[in-house]
């Protein structure tokens, strides 16, 4: 049996894990956390029973408490309960489904304390990939990726030298605004950039879909979970999210993954790698597909990917910048404080005024963290 503890089991990502889960029957869950969805942590907990919560909002683990006195559940709380969760001793693998630099603590404590993670957490990498890799070697540890994109890389190279990658081929859709210009894009309202064409996901990856910022971050957690240079990483909007990544070889051969936009087979694939167990699900029907298009993607209009390129390539601190300046920015977006085009502006502005350090810590990470979020509330 194994067993796993999962962070933001009341997400996108931690609900379909529990899916995952209870299709197969051989997973025990020990631990879960979310920040204060009380009533869907009580339904989780009710179900798969797990031996310790945490809750990250101290209210809502009183609450949460109270509401299952009947079950011999520990609650905790706060960034130490996330941790105490992350260590377990009896579990095998922690899935970080949480999203936010709020993940980067536990992740290393978990990967300290010897637990292989299913990372869909990509901010863990993109501002921290230089501390969390090293340690995941020196530990034994294995970073197992659950984004559809990272999955699809890691699949297509499986029993492959990584020494013969020419190029990593990241595929995006091209988000709910793909063909758009900057002015058609002046007054789109929140409703309008959460209707992805092919996804169901969680808001904030949403809005990154729409704005391209999350295909950025899926290219800096590219580089440093399959040590590739950025310039070897190359970003091609496939519409239909069929494939859902490629690698070329240095003899050119391009193997790809394909399948349908189903976020279960990449977290399936995770749990159990490497073998392979049957998924309930729709499954291609080439037949019908008959074609599958291509495009550039139009970083004109969609700065989050530029952005993205230069933030990683400058490296050191401006990755957290870069991503600490989204995180605000999608926010205050989502709560209709700002349009969906200031969103560029305030990462740029964030990234101009940050001065890097070259090689940070953890602490100088969070602090960077932090800045950058005082100076968007200080001007907008």
């Amino acid at each position: 049996m194994k067993k796993i503890a999962i962070l933001g089991s009341t997400g996108s990502i931690g609900t379909q894990t529990l899916e995952v889960v209870e299709n197969n029957g051989d997973i025990q869950v020990e631990a879960l956390s979310a920040n204060g969805n009380v009533d869907l942590l009580e339904k989780q907990a009710r179900k798969f029973k797990p031996s310790v919560i945490a809750v990250f909002r101290e209210d809502a683990a009183k609450e949460l408490k109270e509401r299952l006195k009947d079950m011999n559940i520990r609650i905790v709380t706060g960034m130490d309960g996330l941790i105490e969760i992350a260590t377990l001793p009896e579990t095998d693998i922690l899935v970080t489904a949480i999203v936010g630099m709020i993940g980067i603590l536990p992740t290393i404590e978990a990967i300290k304390a010897g637990k292989d993670i299913a990372l869909a957490n990509k901010e863990t990498l993109v501002t921290a990939g230089h501390i969390i890799m090293p340690l995941a070697e020196r530990m034994g540890v294995q970073i197992l990726p659950v984004d559809s994109e990272h999955s699809a890389i890691f699949q297509a190279l499986h029993g492959e030298d990584r020494g013969g990658i020419e190029k990593i081929l990241i595929t995006a859709s091209g988000g709910p605004f793909r063909g758009k210009n900057r002015a058609e894009l002046e007054n789109v309202q929140v409703e309008d950039a959460l209707k992805h064409p092919n996804w169901s996901m969680g808001q904030k990856i949403t809005i990154d879909s729409a704005t391209l910022v999350n295909k950025g971050l899926e290219v800096m957690e590219a580089k440093w979970l399959f040590g590739v240079d950025l310039d070897r990483i190359q970003v091609v909007v496939q519409p239909k999210s069929i494939i859902h990544s490629m690698v070329e070889f240095k003899d050119g051969a391009v193997i790809a993954q394909l399948g349908t936009p189903d976020m279960k087979l990449p977290i399936q694939y995770a749990l159990y790698y490497p073998e392979r167990r049957y998924l309930p699900g729709d499954r291609l029907d080439f037949w019908k597909l008959k074609e599958i298009t291509f495009e550039k993607p139009d970083t004109d209009t969609f700065l989050g990917l530029p952005l993205a390129f230069q933030a990683a390539r400058t490296g050191g601190s401006m990755p957290t910048v870069f991503n600490a300046a989204n995180e605000r920015a999608v926010s205050k977006f989502l709560h209709r404080k700002i349009r969906f085009l200031d969103i560029y502006d305030i990462i740029s502005d964030a990234m101009e005024h940050h001065k890097v350090i070259p090689n940070p810590s953890i602490e100088e990470i969070l602090a960077a963290e932090q800045a950058t979020y005082e100076r968007i509330e200080s001007r907008w």
